[in-house]
């Protein structure tokens, strides 16, 4: 399998599915009369990062890991989003970037060096393969599973099937 393989159809599988998740979201608070801020400001506990951040950092990993993995300029994308449709928009937008890469802008990349960004002030320096399996996946999968904790938490019917975005 190649890199290519085991990067972008993963992470265009789970940004598909986040989207499936945010438009269950909206139909829930229309149903039950919520306003969908208090959804997207929704957080499994207070000093977690809410609803909103998830997504935007799903988004994040999964669009700057293609760019760091490949060596492409890494986007910049502001956190401005506010309403499911924003959201909705950023991860087509996200879903659009990441289906721009080519198989062979990933040759190779397993022995290159990534060099990234592991906190405010600190850089780390891995080799593409381990940064994409030890980075940049736990961490996309670790927003996507806490977005999906977070409506699942507030009552919006969804499962381990829309997650997976195969319902």
């Amino acid at each position: 399998m190649s890199l290519y393989e085991a990067t972008v159809p993963p992470f265009l599988q789970i940004l598909g599915a986040l989207s499936g998740l945010l438009t269950k979201a909206e139909a829930h608070c229309a149903a039950k009369n919520i306003k969908p801020e208090v959804l997207l400001s929704a957080r499994l506990y207070p000093d977690m990062l809410p609803l909103t951040t998830q997504i935007q950092l799903a988004c994040d990993f999964a669009a700057k890991g293609c760019a760091r993995l490949t060596h492409s300029d890494v986007p910049s994308t502001p956190d401005t989003e506010k309403s499911f449709a924003e959201l909705q928009q950023r991860l087509a937008n996200t879903i659009d970037y990441v289906k721009g890469y080519k198989p062979e802008q990933f040759e190779g990349v397993e022995a290159r060096d990534v060099k990234f960004p592991a906190g405010p002030d600190r850089t780390m320096t891995l080799k593409g393969q381990q940064f994409l399996s030890h980075f940049a996946f736990p961490n996309f999968y670790f927003h996507a599973a806490t977005a999906h904790g977070i409506l699942r938490h507030n009552g919006v019917e969804i499962g381990k099937r829309d997650f997976l975005g195969v319902s």
